[in-house]
């Protein structure tokens, strides 16, 4: 009599992890199983008996309409899911392997579980000058810093093939973000312009400052010669950025990443040590050099990042050296 209601526990089971009509095969055994035992064991004519037998029917229709419903949701999260996905990748599209002289690798890590963008955020853009680039970290998390991120890439995109300096691009992401943000909101970004004479210019928006690195020297910080303000920020003071230019040679690379990267710590609260790493960069491949740096920054944390962390790396490529043809006057010998 005792036993008789283990018999549900096949149904359950099956509503939790197969689909509806599994949940009502496995229940049509357990009451067909239940009531062949109470029949054998000359239960059917005690009223346990058939309470145990109603327990079983009960949790049988119940797991049944438990599966269904699981379906059901399971189907919609698919459908959110995809447009999510789809959303992503318009925000975050995949940037040029190549800008002007510059190869280009990103690498982008959410803090969000299953999320592939969160308030961090990267473009790069072909203008009539050269290439120009931002990297910005949004206050805070979740939609609001995700729907923040949107705005500012929308407006980069607008005004860095159009205006002519890139300060009038920081203008414009200025007033774009004036008409979004309420309060002390604000957005911490780097602009970069890669241009044909070996040199990029720099505005620095309260962002940590890019890393330089040269074949032949010690790792170094391209810091501004004065702090700026965020942009949403720029009512406050101090002064705008002034454009901070930095020269690079075929060879020599350029990395730009989010808070998320120099402020992840590992289990003893040690913050990741970027400019002792950045040896990882120095393989060929800049794609796989900043994956590399990825996986040492999430071994260094030990688990998921707290914090969402994005890195785009500027690589001057090594100068091609044309083919040289024979001689002029090895050339008509040769005709002849």
């Amino acid at each position: 009599m005792g036993l008789l209601p283990l018999f549900s526990v096949g149904p359950a089971f099956a509503a939790a992890a197969g689909p509806p009509r599994r949940a009502a095969l496995v229940g049509c055994v357990a009451v067909g199983l239940c009531l062949a035992v109470a029949w054998y064991d000359g239960l059917l004519d005690a009223r346990r008996g058939w309470v145990a037998f109603a327990a079983v029917v009960g949790v049988t229709a119940a797991a049944v309409l438990a599966a269904v419903l699981r379906r059901r949701t399971e189907r919609e999260l698919a459908d959110i899911t995809s447009v999510a996905e789809a959303a992503q990748r318009v925000l975050l599209r995949p940037v040029p392997r190549t800008g002007g002289p510059m190869r280009i690798a990103v690498s982008y890590t959410s803090a969000t579980a299953a999320a592939r963008i969160g308030g961090d955020l990267y473009e790069v853009v072909p203008a009539s000058g050269g290439t120009r680039v931002i990297v910005g970290d949004v206050q805070g998390k979740g939609l609001e810093a995700v729907e923040t991120a949107a705005v500012v890439l929308a407006a980069f995109r607008e005004a860095a093939p159009e205006a002519v300096m890139l300060d009038e691009v920081g203008d414009r992401l200025e007033r774009a973000l004036n008409r979004r943000l309420e309060g002390e909101e604000f957005v911490t970004a780097i602009l970069a312009e890669v241009e044909p004479d070996h040199t990029v210019m720099l505005l620095n928006y309260g962002h940590p400052a890019p890393l330089v690195l040269r074949p032949d020297a010690e790792p170094e910080l391209a810091a501004p010669d004065r702090p700026a303000a965020p942009l949403g920020l720029a009512d406050l003071g101090p002064e705008r950025p002034k454009p901070h230019r930095i020269s690079l040679r075929p060879g020599e690379q350029l990395l730009l990443y989010t808070d998320g990267v120099i402020e992840a710590r590992d289990e003893c609260g040690v913050f990741y040590p970027l400019v002792e790493r950045a040896g990882l960069l120095a393989e060929p491949d800049p794609d796989r050099a900043l994956a590399a740096l990825r996986r040492d920054l999430v071994a260094h944390v030990g688990g998921p990042l707290k914090d969402d962390a994005a890195m785009l790396l500027l690589r001057y490529r090594e100068a091609v050296v044309p083919a040289q043809g024979p001689e002029p006057g090895r050339r008509q010998e040769a005709e002849s």
